[in-house]
């Protein structure tokens, strides 16, 4: 701080200013109880840190010892360690009794605070408080002395106005005197004014004496007693001023004490070289290790085979395609691994640097840059090591097939029409690129099917020539579908007729995999196959007979349809007979539970029995329908309880398997025949329903108009033509068999609804 140029004073400053200044000097006073407070709590605080820090060191000494050997050698070392330690936990050790010679420094410290600070800082400010107390005293006292000489001025004021009453009093008597009283009355008069002018005199010597005593108190008295209150209040700031510095030095030597054991912590730090622990661990666990066996084939339980890689011309596509992928991605994935590499080396030269003081960036940020790119190096490591062992594999088992291929350049593609696979025939589905298409030939597949399409790619087509041989690939793919089983088709396996139970025969191009003898190795398993299991495959009961025999394969429940767009079925009357397409079918149903009449209105009926819809479920869910049984009435039941089928396909007019649509959100599934064991069969309760709406009718709706969205052509009774750009009106919409009733320019009928948009 810069000294002051003239020191102050309060007397000569300050003048009658005794109650701010002894009001200041009190605060500073007070203040001192605040200081040593502050001592008193860091005693404190330094005691529970001593205290915390010897209980951490206590606890972790626990911890080490407990495991000092794990860390040391490792959880099961080979040579026992005896009672060594690592170097590391050499290094630890000395930590930790730092810690504790630490809390002892703290402990010292803090009993300082106390006997040297707090205790010393609190007799000063009792002593300063009582010197205070006494100026403020003497101050009581001098301003008391000077009221009272105020006061006897303002007594001898009075009598001296008193006086001069009296004066004016006798004056006015002689003036009403007659003749012989006013002689005493004049002689009175006289003495009167005698003590008039004594009176003044008296007041005259009293006002002298009371500016005199005033002049004294605001010039001698009160400034003297400020300076003296000023030099109390600089003899407290300089006996605090040696508190604080007894308070630095003490925490000096406190900490100098700390440097010093931190010191000796410092250096033995860097004897704990890295190595030192390794070389501890690798002497202690050093043990004899050989490589793991290299993976065999091993035959399925169910379908023993060789290791020979089948060679039949579908598995020789099969591999000329992954051949294919595998050729044309090696030389980037042998860039991108030579690119992952250099990087790699470039951040272990960055982390030798940092370590050898040569770079100061970050390790932790090097090293997670380094593991990162290891990452991607080894990402790129395993898909370069999959298509060069997938080529030597295939080039060694079957040779370069992919010598003269012409292979497809597929995209991936979200087909808006209803497209088919040129490869298996079904119906390509999704809704975001779930299909292929070739840029050149028009060709397309699913996913699953790519491997599988044959390199015959007859190079870049024009839109009619796509057309053309889009037919005769659709052909083939139909008439292969046609040749395959129907038993097992569904998941897409292989199930072959005739299966061989002799021995496996080997490079057979014409059969494939052949099913070899099992009859020695089905009795080792114990997977759970047995010669009597049960085995379900895509909803058909397979049974395995004796071990060794051909097994066969029996349909014990009704083929499942696959659920697709359909061709547009002919609608049937309720009678049985094929309408004609001149008249609007009445979609027709049959009850899966038996319904009794509750109230007028409503109709009874049996379970499974048939019926023409009248009226579809306004909302109210219920229905109106008319039994097919000559006679019967009309009514309503629960849609809950009814099942509507849809018209049967014209290329099947008999069969009997109608896809649901189900009302009202109803849960309800088709009842199969004969899917209940016979004695078990029992009467089936409806669901609970509310009762209908009594006279609530469906309010007209308004009429819908949709647009053709491309040609399509009539290819069987009940549907309709329409152009592209054709408006119609919307007769019924789509029950969820992918097709749309409308009223067109060519008649009424049905057309795919995914070709049509409602305007």
């Amino acid at each position: 701080m810069a000294e002051v140029d003239i020191a102050p004073n309060f007397g000569a400053e300050l003048k009658d200013g005794f109650k701010p200044v002894n009001a200041w000097v009190g605060n500073g006073i007070a203040w001192l109880d605040d200081i040593q407070q502050f001592y008193r709590e860091r005693s404190v605080i330094e005691k529970e840190y001593s205290q915390k820090l010897s209980v951490l060191a206590k606890k972790y000494f626990e911890k080490k010892a407990k495991k000092t050997s794990s860390l040391s050698v490792g959880d099961t070392p080979t040579v026992t360690p005896g009672s060594l330690e690592s170097a590391s936990m050499t290094t630890w050790t000395v930590q930790l009794t730092t810690l504790e010679q630490r809390a002892a420094e703290h402990e010292r410290f803090s009993t300082q605070l106390v006997n040297s600070l707090a205790q010393p800082l609190q007799n000063l400010a009792e002593r300063y408080e009582g010197l205070r107390k006494q100026h403020a005293e003497y101050a009581a006292k001098l301003e008391k002395e000077r009221d009272g000489a105020y006061g006897d001025l303002r007594k001898t004021k009075g009598k001296y106005d008193s006086v001069c009453q009296d004066v004016e009093s006798r004056r006015k008597k002689i003036e009403n005197s007659y003749d012989h009283g006013k002689i005493k009355a004049q002689g009175q008069y006289q003495q009167q004014q005698s003590d008039m002018r004594n009176m003044k005199n008296t007041y005259l010597i009293a006002i002298n004496v009371t500016n005199k005593q005033k002049e004294r108190y605001y010039h001698e008295y009160v400034p003297e007693l400020l300076d003296s209150l000023q030099s109390v209040s600089e003899a407290k700031t300089a006996t605090l001023n040696q508190m604080w510095s007894i308070a630095a030095s003490l925490e000096t030597e406190t900490l100098q004490r700390s440097l010093q054991l931190l010191g000796h912590l410092a250096g033995e730090i860097p004897r704990n070289k890295p190595v030192l622990d390794s070389m501890m661990f690798v002497r202690h666990n050093a043990s004899q290790w050989q490589d793991p066996l290299d993976f065999s084939f091993e035959p399925s339980p169910v379908w023993l085979d060789d290791d020979v890689m089948a060679s039949d011309p579908s598995s020789k596509t099969f591999l000329m395609n992954i051949l294919s992928k595998s050729k044309s991605s090696v030389g980037e994935l042998r860039r991108e691994c030579d690119g992952k590499r250099k990087e790699v080396e470039g951040a272990k030269r960055v982390r030798q640097a940092i370590r050898e003081g040569r770079d100061k960036r970050d390790e932790l940020e090097i090293v997670r840059s380094q593991l990162h790119q290891q990452e991607l190096l080894h990402e790129a490591e395993r898909k370069l090591i999959t298509a060069e062992v997938e080529m030597s594999t295939i080039t060694a088992a079957v040779g370069d097939v992919t010598v003269g291929a012409r292979n497809h350049a597929m995209r991936n593609e979200t087909f808006r029409l209803p497209t088919n696979c040129d490869l298996c025939g079904d119906r390509i589905w999704g809704l975001s690129a779930k299909g292929l298409i070739c840029n050149d030939c028009g060709y397309t597949c699913h996913l699953k099917c790519e491997l599988k399409v044959p390199a015959d790619c007859p190079g870049e087509l024009t839109k009619d020539q796509k057309k053309g041989i889009k037919s005769e690939r659709q052909a083939v793919a139909a008439q292969a579908t046609a040749a395959t089983p129907t038993n097992g088709g569904s998941n897409g396996v292989d199930k072959r007729s005739s299966i061989s139970g002799g021995g496996s025969q080997r490079g057979s191009t014409s059969d494939g995999l052949q099913r070899s003898d099992t009859m020695g190795s089905m009795n080792t398993l114990s997977s759970g196959y047995a010669a009597s299991a049960h085995r379900s495959v895509s909803g058909t009961i397979t049974t395995m007979r004796d071990v060794g025999d051909t097994p066969k394969i029996s349909t014990a429940t009704p083929r499942q349809q696959r659920i697709t767009s359909p061709p547009p079925t002919s609608p049937f009357r309720s009678n049985g007979e094929e309408d004609d397409g001149a008249d609007d079918p009445q979609p027709g149903g049959k009850m899966l539970y038996a319904y009794q009449a509750a109230a007028s209105g409503e109709l009874s009926i049996a379970e499974n029995q048939s019926f023409t819809l009248l009226e579809p479920d306004d909302g109210s869910g219920w229905i109106k329908i008319k039994p097919s049984r000559i006679g019967s009435s009309v009514g309503l039941v629960p849609a809950s309880y009814a099942e509507l089928s849809s018209p049967r396909s014209p290329t099947t007019p008999n069969e009997a398997d109608h896809r649901p649509i189900s009302y009202a959100g109803s849960t309800s599934t088709v009842s199969l025949a004969g899917s209940d064991s016979a004695g078990s069969v029992k009467k089936k309760v409806g669901p609970a329903v509310a009762p209908p709406r009594r006279g609530a009718k469906k309010p007209p709706a308004a009429v819908k108009q949709v647009e053709a969205l491309y040609t399509y052509a009539a290819q069987g009774a009940g549907e309709a033509s329409m152009e592209a750009g054709e408006r119609m009106v919307l007769v019924g919409g789509d029950q969820g068999d992918g097709w749309v009733e409308v009223q067109a320019r060519a008649g009424r009928g049905v057309v795919p609804a995914s070709w049509v948009r409602e305007v």
